[in-house]
């Protein structure tokens, strides 16, 4: 580790600090329907889109209402992207004649699109459309994105509100997220990336005479306008099979500084809007100090683990950390960075291979989505998932002093509690069930590239990917096979849906109750004590739940490495 490396990491730090309260700031007058600079010009297509329909924005949603609306949105991009794939052959926007996907693979994309998942079983330059590419994957990085702010939004207002029945309208939700905060900082940060070399056209893919005399294809297209969204919106998929490793996608310093700031800012700012609408930005921070400490704890190791290197080259004279997989313009430090980043918000994108990383520094990803996507998180999808862990902290709180548990002057009872774990649960349900059928079936045994441990943590991290939401690759894992394409999809929507309609629940439990004034016994929330508590539950939670699995994986290869024996 060098000095220099911390400089870059406090850098971006300090950037997504500055950025918490200015963009938590719009997105609450945004959510509360309060006038903002973009009223003018988006007012009237907001309307608009209202009326197409048939809603209003006074028209809000009970829980069970707001839930429905989502899941059959989601179902009909579900649907309306498979086909789309299927057919993509005889579709125009096809200048490469890409052919239609098959059943399994075009089943698992449109279910990791849909699920703001974004895996790839596919190598997006060789296998997609610019159709496909446009309307079906870029329109589902918005609305997928869109789809978690919703929910995170509705969650907060069960917090903010007393005694009521609804919480907001899911279309208008969805519209807002889009017109007001999606589309506006793609639009704006497409333009800066096309500045910095990424292309933007729709023109056929370049034939190229190496100097060999050899034809090379160097493929483009729409890339700039995807490359932004899949970074704000936490989707991470590449419009190229090597994601933002690839120089079309990431070509300079600046552009890999923008990619990582804009994986953290809405999940972060989150933090802040949840704060403004309760009454007491304490709180937001709270929460925000909880996330920064899980991530700076991972930033350590994996760049402690990066930097050190392997100890079997050291032995012969071999230093310099594990450059091995990793792009040479971001070295050791921006890779280790960017992949704790990515893993942290739910994203997935990859300016490195993980499958390289020495097994402490993979492991960190793991364990990153293994806790469920809540450090920072997906757009929406990490802050509701981290208020389902504030539920049990505050549960475990009240076991500790005896006392009917409360957070934000609200009672948590048994059917929040209850919610809250059968949502955290539902999680290494895939994750770990998945991974053990997968290393005895010989149809999963078969797409492993490596022997031992190392194998083993290819087939985890890629259920764990999936079921977070993540979608990144972990590698050496060939996962375009009809079992893989199947389980992983099936996977990343229990990961997604299975999660939010208990956000959903108890937020329909929680809006309803009355807010009880603070008293001498009511456990504050907002400082050191409850940040600590937080922490300490999310990790007990996740060690009891994944050390067995991490000790098969990455634990026991590092331990084998340092006696002499690699994978």
């Amino acid at each position: 580790m060098t000095f220099n490396g911390w400089i870059q990491i406090l850098i971006f730090c300090g950037i997504v600090i500055l950025l918490v309260r200015p963009l938590g700031g719009y997105m609450t007058r945004v959510f509360t329907g309060e006038r903002t600079l973009l009223t003018p010009l988006f007012r009237p297509v907001e309307r608009g889109l209202y009326r197409l329909a048939g809603t209003s924005e006074t028209e809000e949603q009970h829980w069970t209402t707001y839930a429905a609306a989502m899941l059959f949105f989601n179902l009909a991009g579900l649907l309306a992207l498979y086909l789309l794939l299927r057919f993509q052959g005889a579709l125009p926007l096809n200048p490469a004649g890409m052919a239609g996907l098959p059943p399994e693979l075009a089943f698992n994309t449109a279910a990791s699109f849909v699920t703001n998942t974004n895996w790839q079983n596919y190598g997006g330059e060789t296998t997609m459309s610019y159709l496909s590419q446009m309307a079906g994957l870029n329109v589902q990085n918005f609305v997928s994105a869109a789809t978690g702010i919703a929910i995170a939004v509705a969650l907060i207002r069960a917090f903010a509100r007393r005694s009521a029945r609804t919480l907001g309208n899911f279309w208008v939700d969805l519209t807002r997220s889009i017109l007001y905060l999606l589309l506006p900082i793609c639009v704006a940060g497409a333009l800066v990336l096309v500045w910095q070399g990424v292309p933007q056209n729709l023109g056929p893919y370049t034939i190229a005479t190496t100097l060999e005399g050899v034809q090379q294809t160097i493929a483009q297209g729409p890339v700039a306008s995807q490359m932004m969204i899949k970074h704000l919106g936490t989707n991470g998929g590449g419009f190229f099979n090597v994601n933002a490793a690839h120089p079309f996608e990431n070509p300079t310093a600046l552009t890999n500084l923008i990619h990582m700031v804009a994986i953290f800012a809405i999940g972060a700012a989150l933090t802040n809007v949840f704060g403004r609408m309760v009454g007491n930005q304490k709180q937001g921070w709270a929460i925000f100090a909880a996330m920064g400490i899980l991530f700076l704890a991972g930033v350590t190791l994996c760049y402690w683990a990066e930097a050190s290197g392997n100890p079997l080259l050291h032995a012969i004279g071999l230093d310099g950390g594990n450059m091995e997989g990793k792009e040479t313009r971001f070295g050791v430090t921006l890779s280790a960075l960017f992949a704790v980043v990515t893993t942290a918000a739910s994203c997935g994108a990859v300016n490195a291979m993980h499958d390289s990383f020495m097994a402490l520094g993979g492991m960190v990803p793991m364990i990153n989505m293994m806790l469920g996507e809540i450090i920072i998180g997906g757009v929406g999808a990490g802050f509701y998932g981290i208020l389902l862990f504030v539920v049990v902290a505050i549960f475990v709180a009240g076991l500790m002093v005896g006392r009917t548990p409360e957070y934000l002057g609200k009672k948590i009872e048994a059917k929040e509690v209850k919610m809250a774990m059968l949502a955290v649960l539902c999680l290494p349900l895939a994750m770990l069930g998945f991974t053990a059928i997968a290393i005895v079936l010989p149809t999963g045994v078969a797409s492993i590239a490596n022997a031992g441990p190392h194998g083993f943590s290819e087939v985890l991290y890629a259920y764990t990917s999936a079921t977070a939401n993540n979608g990144s690759a972990f590698g050496g894992l060939s996962g375009n096979t009809p079992w893989y394409n199947i389980t992983l999809g099936l996977a990343m929507l229990m990961g997604r849906f299975l999660v939010i309609i208990p956000a959903m629940a108890i937020a329909g439990s929680l809006v309803g109750k009355k807010i009880v004034p603070e008293s001498a016994g009511t456990f504050p929330t907002h400082g050191p004590l409850f940040v600590g508590l937080l922490v300490g539950v999310i990790l007990v939670v996740g060690g009891l739940t994944f050390f067995p699995a991490l000790a098969l994986g990455p634990i026991v290869e590092h331990l084998a490495m340092l006696a002499g024996q690699s994978f």
